[in-house]
């Protein structure tokens, strides 16, 4: 092959596909390079999308033009809203996927969209000239030319197997690894480290004991991830999830085994998931704990196979089949494929812009879990980012950087690549400083411009959203225009719910604003949305009864945005800064902030040294603009 494509994305996971659409999507010539056709698109671990702080990711991807959210919607077979009873700005959405079913959805996006070309071959170098990179070399394809690249190797990279002693090259079960890849990158100058992580065995379900287990149904109405799928056929959220649990005898058969293990037995360095732990893990950190619960996922609607969430092992297989036959409805069952524990090379994210470009090789770009991360959400949502960029960079255009104060992505990669990670790094609502901004529910109004912008959704799906939100923005004012007076219908309504009766003339946003008080109350009143969908109501309903609260977290971005506006020249010497600490002049040597805000976020970088830097370069700025004149 001697073509020239625009962009060249390694890898057909959920990182690479979202990569390799978004670039093709806004115009550019792609070529997708994986190990193997057949599994673009393959759900590595668990069969399911979203979960707690990951659906926001989903829906954001959604809102950018990205493919994962409709793929869930499709292909999904149980949703459920995750924290349902707390408030919106913690709620995640969650469904179990048809894995054969995501994967063919997937790779029939690949094959139908235009300027993406696939290849099955391994690349075995990256072709790197001047610090810039130019090419790839295939095995069986030789050298392909391009403008830029985007690796997307999950946990290819240097891949091992564990089961028990036995090692295994490789970066899924029977399929192989990428090695003369990451010697490419070591000999462009990356460290690589390695990272672990596992899945539990795979259970024949005609072998299960439903009937001892607690089913876990879908919701009703199941609530769809994609703000462009009106609806989830109530025929495709049929079948349920079962919960069971580990026992005493459980632990005693791992804690007898535990020497087997390839995490306690010294066989495996790299570090492992602190919040997906192996079953391992948690006997040996959670001593205390009689029993852990464990979550039967099918696997879709034409196969009997269960994925037992909760056990992720890397004991021997007869261990395994030991210790799973121990647990309460699981004592006939039958291991279709045993768990395993993986390592994984990984290349360290501080070593990485924040648009995901690689600090040492101009128009290389990264994503996934070579960065460090885990989960299929997670990587989807660096590959659109790494895809988008490697898109501009090729048109010549300004990179494209979400900030912390706009969405749960920016938090992510901010968290990357000015903090690093020292463990597989896994989104959470609890890292997200402005939750009552950043939902999911309102994840169409923060970003589908930018995604209308890049060319990645049609103008009349930005139209729908602007109209929608125009609608939330009327219907609030409304409200608040609106009093209502003592004595009146609604009043005594109030007071039969238990509310405090009007003592004066009340807004209805002011009433809304009640606990007690829902929006169908004062809707059958005054309201204007009485037919508008459940998701317009609870966010008219949301902005009202948390207004102070969204207008406080209002305040503290302007705050810190003056922070992110001033930007730190490329070529400032930070040796030149009187009043910087040696460690810290080295860290910002290191990850290079773009501008205070970024330095600010830099582990170790004190707020005395954020002002001795502000200083500084307005001294600069002033010195700049007397020498010019």
């Amino acid at each position: 092959m001697s073509r020239h494509y625009d962009v060249v994305v390694i890898g057909g996971g959920h990182a690479g596909l979202e990569a390799a659409l978004a670039a093709s999507r806004m115009g550019c010539s792609t070529l997708m390079s994986t190990l193997s056709l057949a599994t673009i698109g393959q759900m590595s671990c668990n069969p399911a999308i979203g979960g707690i702080g990951k659906g926001q990711l989903v829906k954001e991807i959604d809102a950018l033009g990205g493919e994962m959210g409709l793929a869930a919607d499709r292909t999904g077979i149980q949703f459920r809203q995750l924290n349902s009873s707390k408030g919106q700005a913690v709620r995640s959405s969650r469904c179990q996927s048809d894995r054969k079913q995501y994967k063919l959805y997937m790779q029939n996006m690949v094959r139908w969209q235009e300027r993406l070309d696939v290849l099955e071959d391994e690349v075995d170098e990256l072709l790197v000239v001047c610090g810039t990179v130019q090419g790839i070399k295939t095995v069986k394809h030789g050298i392909i030319s391009c403008g830029t690249v985007v690796i997307t190797t999950g946990t290819f990279l240097k891949g091992r197997i564990h089961m028990g002693r036995q090692i295994t090259p490789g970066g899924r079960i029977h399929e192989p690894n990428s090695t003369r890849l990451a010697q490419s990158l070591e000999e462009c100058g990356f460290p690589v480290v390695l990272f672990k992580t596992g899945t539990p065995p795979r259970l024949d379900g005609k072998t299960i004991d439903f009937t001892q287990l607690e089913p876990q149904h879908s919701d009703n109405p199941p609530v769809p991830f994609s703000f462009r799928t009106p609806c989830i056929p109530p025929s495709q959220t049929l079948i349920p999830c079962h919960i069971t649990y580990t026992n005493p005898q459980t632990h005693e058969i791992i804690g007898r085994h535990m020497h087997l293990s390839p995490m306690y037995s010294g066989q495996i360095q790299a570090t492992g998931v602190r919040y997906c732990p192996s079953i391992e893990d948690k006997l040996k950190k959670f001593a205390d704990k009689l029993r852990h619960q464990i979550f039967l996922e099918p696997e879709g609607l034409d196969t009997d196979e269960y994925y037992p969430n909760g056990i992720s092992t890397g004991l021997p297989a007869d261990i395994q089949e030991q210790f799973v036959r121990s647990i309460q409805g699981l004592e006939q069952v039958i291991i279709n494929r045993p768990g395993y524990s993986i390592e994984h090379g990984v290349i360290p994210p501080t070593e990485l812009t924040s648009f995901l470009e690689t600090r040492k090789v101009k128009n290389l770009f990264l994503a996934g879990q070579i960065n460090g991360t885990t989960g299929y959400e997670e990587a989807a949502a660096q590959g659109i980012i790494a895809g988008i960029n490697a898109a501009l960079r090729v048109q010549g255009k300004r990179p494209f950087i979400l900030g912390r104060h706009e969405s749960y992505i920016g938090v992510l990669i901010d968290d990357l690549t000015t903090k690093g990670t020292e463990e597989p790094y896994r989104m959470f609502t609890s890292r997200v400083e402005y939750r009552l901004l950043v939902r999911e529910d309102n994840a169409d109004r923060r970003l589908v411009r930018y995604g209308y912008e890049l060319g990645l959704l049609k103008e009349e799906i930005y139209a729908q959203v602007q109209q929608k939100y125009d609608w939330i923005d009327k219907e609030i004012e409304h409200l608040k225009s609106v009093r209502i007076l003592p004595g009146t219908q609604l009043d005594r309504e109030l007071q039969c719910c238990h509310s405090s009766p009007l003592k004066q003339p009340t807004s209805l946003s002011d009433i809304l604003k009640r606990p007690e008080v829902r929006y169908a109350m004062i809707a059958s009143y005054d309201g204007q949305l009485r037919s508008a969908t459940k998701a317009v109501i609870d966010q008219v309903e949301y902005e009202i009864k948390y207004e102070g609260f969204i207008a406080r977290q209002r305040k503290e971005v302007e705050r810190f945005r003056h922070l992110e506006n001033i930007k730190i020249p490329n070529d400032i010497d930070y040796d030149r800064v009187q009043g910087l600490s040696i460690e810290i002049r080295q860290k910002l040597k290191q990850f290079l902030p773009l501008n205070l805000g970024q330095a600010h976020r830099i582990s170790g970088v004190t707020p005395a040294a954020i002002a001795i830097l502000m200083v500084y370069l307005r001294s600069r700025s002033l010195g700049h603009q007397k020498s010019k004149t």
